[in-house]
């Protein structure tokens, strides 16, 4: 059927192909037919909150608004987050450092930083790997949605989403909320210091970013985009590797399909294809 009464809004599959469309143009993303009623729970606020009476009056608008396709965007990109959420990946990231404290300063880009969670859980295990609040280290933290890179520089969390992190690591890394901000933890600034937020869309034709790094963090990205688009997207991150360094994919990322420029050398961990793997051997 093509619209759904009972709905607040009209919505119909021509809707819903408009905003495949869109999204597929501007962000990569690939949105399965199954997504048609999380596309309407998505952008049904912003309709609402700009007084729109259906969907395809709100991409006529959206089209002659330039400025709404950020807030469009930012509705649709997926944030889910935790602290040292795939916990694998840090101990690798430890172990990496251990073996690479020579090759300082240490470059890290973390591709989808979401709220702060992933580039926070990067810098604490920083701080821990050196011993030290300042390590020779540089974080990229890069994000499409500027709503929740916004949230991440601020650092600040309900408390229930820290409730994971060991004792030592809240007392360490965070001040506790009180007053008005009663109920929220805080990212102590040492830890903020270390992470550089940057809006990108890894769909841009320039990233503004320059030099290599030591290891890029693209959890749970990649499964948005269709094949060629993967691909495409690794190849221009590879490149931007150093010879040992590390490419970190997420739980349900597979690059089998490219092993001309990845080599896997760990759960979820990559190499560039030929690679030394001298430093792997701890993982």
């Amino acid at each position: 059927m093509s619209t759904d009464h009972e709905r607040e809004f009209a919505y119909t599959d021509a809707d819903f192909n408009r905003v495949k469309t869109i999204i597929y143009r501007k962000a990569g993303i690939h949105l399965a037919d199954s997504k048609r009623q999380l596309v309407y729970s998505r952008l049904a606020r912003r309709v609402r909150g700009l007084g729109i009476e259906s969907f395809g009056a709100y991409l006529d608008y959206l089209d002659a608004t330039p400025q709404e396709l950020q807030e469009f965007v930012n509705a649709l990109t997926t944030n889910l987050t935790a602290f040292f959420r795939e916990e694998h990946h840090f101990s690798v990231l430890a172990n990496f450092i251990a073996n690479h404290r020579h090759n300082k300063p240490c470059r890290i880009w973390c591709t989808a930083s979401s709220t702060g969670e992933e580039p926070y859980s990067i810098a604490m295990t920083l701080v821990q790997a050196y011993g030290s609040y300042a390590p020779p280290v540089e974080i990229i933290a890069s994000d499409i949605d500027s709503q929740v890179l916004r949230s991440a520089a601020d650092g600040i969390y309900p408390l229930n989403r820290i409730q994971s992190l060991s004792q030592q690591q809240k007392k360490q890394f965070f001040l506790r909320g009180k007053g008005r901000n009663s109920g929220n933890a805080k990212v102590v600034e040492p830890l903020r210091q270390l992470i550089d937020f940057r809006q990108i869309n890894l769909l841009d034709k320039n990233w503004p970013i320059s030099g290599k790094f030591d290891v890029i963090f693209c959890r749970n990205v990649m499964i948005y985009f269709d094949k060629p688009t993967q691909l495409k997207l690794l190849e221009r991150m590879v490149n931007l590797l150093k010879p040992d360094g590390l490419y970190i994919a997420g739980h349900s990322e597979s690059f089998s399909h490219a092993s001309h420029l990845v080599s896997l050398v760990g759960k979820t961990t990559y190499q560039l294809a030929g690679a030394s793997r001298e430093a792997m051997h701890e993982f």
